[in-house]
């Protein structure tokens, strides 16, 4: 069936004109604090010679996944906000899809890549500098990026394969697969279970993973001192309360069949939103060695 649509109405978050006020507003002071703070992190680490280990190299990757991550869908909900008509072209759109999943599966793999560093250093601190040298990450962080592209070229490939000939407004304020496939002229059911299995199970098995690695970490902690106990605890609930603000969400969205409830918009400000906001913050008001660098900076 050919595909006749050209461009998508987005409803956004409120159909209420005094709402998008405060649409505006919040969401604008979210953008600009989520992208100072995640630029913040990334000069800081490259700037600060005591913040050369292998967690902070990743720490700057996740602080830029987070910034490209919230670009995806903030701007254009922020203009839309102001705006009389909510529209975005289908290339557009598709590109909004891609650009999403990729910083979004980019962010996952560096929280396991993140979380595979800390199991070494706490469980295994004598090969720590052998395992985690600079090559390795840098390896660890390239297949990063190519398995974040590949989980976004087939998403792109199951979307492309539905046709829209009709109905083109999204419930929504940004292109996801969910709202896009209930949009198409076709039966849904075997491609909705190929997004649940690529996205759906990138997120549950990840969430799963990651409980198991922290879990060992935390059992690890009883044979360490309890200046090693105090720092590593500090570090891995960091780490925890990132990845469950991240992962709770993603996997209400994207392991459940194409219905419709009321509060998914809510949900997806959460995971789009709040986390890339909250994830500066987790890492440095927790985190000693971060502000003392980052007083350093400020100082110089």
């Amino acid at each position: 069936m050919r595909n006749n649509v050209t461009e998508f109405i987005l409803l956004g978050l409120t159909q209420d004109p005094e709402m998008h006020k405060i649409v505006f507003v919040i969401f604008l002071c979210f953008y600009i604090a989520t992208i100072l703070g995640n630029l913040l992190i990334v000069l800081t680490i490259k700037t600060s010679p005591s913040l050369a280990s292998p967690m902070y190299f990743f720490l700057t990757y996740l602080s830029i996944a987070d910034s490209c991550f919230s670009t995806t869908t903030v701007p254009k909900l922020i203009v839309d906000s102001i705006s009389q008509r909510n529209t975005i072209s289908f290339d557009e759109c598709i590109a909004q899809l891609f650009a999403m999943h990729f910083f979004g599966c980019m962010e996952i793999l560096v929280l396991i890549l993140m979380s595979f560093d800390r199991y070494v250093a706490i469980c295994k601190p004598l090969h720590y500098p052998v395992i985690m040298n600079q090559r390795v990450c840098r390896i660890l962080i390239l297949l990063a990026w190519g398995g974040a592209f590949l989980h976004s070229i087939v998403q792109i490939m199951l979307i492309l394969s539905v046709p829209f000939c009709g109905p083109n407004v999204i419930d929504h304020y940004f292109c996801d697969m969910q709202p896009l496939l209930r949009l198409g002229c076709m039966d849904i059911y075997v491609i909705n279970l190929l997004v649940v299995f690529n996205s759906g199970a990138i997120c549950t098995v990840s969430f799963i993973l990651l409980m198991i690695s922290y879990t060992i970490i935390l059992h690890s902690l009883k044979n360490h001192s309890a200046e090693g106990k105090r720092k590593a605890l500090s570090t891995c609930t960091s780490h925890i309360i990132a990845v469950i603000i991240f992962f709770g969400p993603c996997i209400f969205m994207y392991t459940r069949p194409p219905t419709t409830f009321s509060l998914d918009k809510l949900v997806s400000v959460f995971y789009t939103i709040i986390t890339p906001f909250l994830n500066p913050l987790i890492y440095t008001l927790r985190n000693a060695e971060v502000k003392n660098a980052m007083k350093k900076l400020w100082s110089t």
